[in-house]
């Protein structure tokens, strides 16, 4: 039957809201989501009637609220398809879930004979810290270059993969849109003795994820690129991974014991969930998960799929020469995010002009400077498409990129 964006928008109370009598164009997804009224209630409601700290306290209303917390992990765990709800650990966000991998399972097995195998889309979270612990342990950093279509070139993976203990990648590039090949990037991982560590940030929110599927060892992805509350990210890891790293955070829910010479660690999740959790944000997670699976992955997928072949050949057709969209021009290994250069213009400009008809885009470096810099360019405008846009959106974009072109006298 397929995905229908008007009806979609009418779950979003943002998207009713005018500004100076214009309705209001939101096309920066890939930064963050709006949120649908289910979301909005969901996490209301349990203010209003069920909210009590978890994992502390025998009383009732604890209780309650620990069953909650528990459920969206649960939801979770079906979501992507994982074995068990413990492997599902509850951080702050993925930038914190990629640090725990790499300050965790990074610091107990990597040492200077070692090496890191990343690639030239990451984004900073999937960078920086490594090189954090790069400086302390002294391992090698290597990177997967990109073909002039802005896929990865695995001609010489093989090799990169030499000496490789972890090889972490993203799922989805944040500024190129690429889907990257994760089945036969972990299994190549794997054939070198190395960890799979996949970035979903991008992925999860759009396509049918299941982590078996994928191969994966971690998994790490965001609740507010999915249409779900900031302040919660998800680390997925297997049982025996997870049992065998050191916790990451010290503090409360996540001992077993304490004594004056030292402690022992709690169970899974807990112990990689120390101090007061995200437990409100939680519930709005599996809110969002729980509205998305009831639109349909597939669904979302292929409206996604439909909208960015319109609106590339929308903008292509009217501006030819005069935008570069960056990324593949293959429907089948991108997503719905276009980065693009405007008749030279500086994105920052671009997207003030656009703002003045509301059409919302980000621009600037997109946390991925090091492909910036391979790209030959300090920043793009990026419009980034999700369940609620339709082609009125884009149509809406390409009428404000032609106000730019009357205000900087194209």
């Amino acid at each position: 039957m397929g995905l229908h964006a008007a009806t979609i928008k009418g779950d979003f109370p943002i998207l009713d809201r005018m500004i100076d009598g214009k309705r209001l164009v939101f096309l920066d997804s890939a930064n963050s989501t709006q949120k649908p009224r289910q979301v909005i209630e969901a996490m209301a409601e349990f203010m209003r009637n069920s909210y009590a700290p978890v994992n502390r306290s025998s009383y009732r209303l604890a209780a309650e609220s620990n069953d909650c917390y528990e459920r969206a992990r649960a939801v979770t765990q079906r979501f992507i398809n994982a074995r068990k709800p413990h492997e599902v650990i509850f951080t702050k966000n993925a930038t914190e879930a990629l640090n725990l991998v790499v300050q965790s399972w990074g610091r107990a097995n990597l040492s200077s004979e070692d090496a890191v195998l990343l690639t030239h889309m990451e984004h900073h979270a999937n960078i920086v810290p490594w090189q954090m612990l790069q400086a302390e342990k002294g391992f090698a950093i290597r990177w997967v270059p990109l073909t002039t279509d802005g896929q990865l070139d695995l001609t010489d993976l093989d090799r990169l993969l030499v000496g490789v203990k972890a090889f972490s990648f993203t799922a989805m590039s944040n500024v190129l849109g690429t889907i990257t090949p994760v089945r036969r990037l972990t299994d190549a991982a794997h054939a070198a003795g190395a960890i799979a560590i996949v970035d979903g940030c991008q992925y999860v929110p759009h396509h049918a994820t299941d982590v078996s599927a994928m191969g994966a060892d971690f998994l790490a992805f965001s609740s507010h690129k999915l249409c779900g509350p900031t302040g919660i990210g998800v680390l997925w890891a297997h049982e025996a991974l997870l049992d065998a790293m050191p916790p990451f955070l010290g503090g409360g829910n996540m001992i077993s014991d304490v004594r004056l010479d030292g402690f022992d660690t709690a169970e899974l999740p807990a112990k990689f969930e120390a101090g007061t959790p995200p437990i409100i944000e939680a519930v709005g997670l599996g809110a969002a998960i729980e509205y998305l699976e009831s639109i349909g992955m597939a669904e979302i997928r292929q409206h996604e799929m439909d909208l960015t072949v319109y609106a590339l050949n929308l903008l292509k057709d009217r501006f030819g020469d005069d935008i570069h969209i960056y990324g593949p021009d293959n429907i089948e290994v991108r997503g719905a995010t276009l980065s693009f250069d405007f008749r030279g213009i500086h994105p920052h400009d671009v997207s003030q002009v656009l703002d003045q008809t509301n059409v919302c885009v980000r621009a600037g470096h997109h946390c991925a400077k090091p492909l910036m810099r391979i790209l030959g360019t300090p920043a793009t405008t990026r419009a980034s498409f999700y369940i609620y846009n339709d082609e009125s959106d884009a149509d809406a974009l390409a009428d404000a990129l032609d106000s730019a072109t009357d205000i900087f006298g194209f």
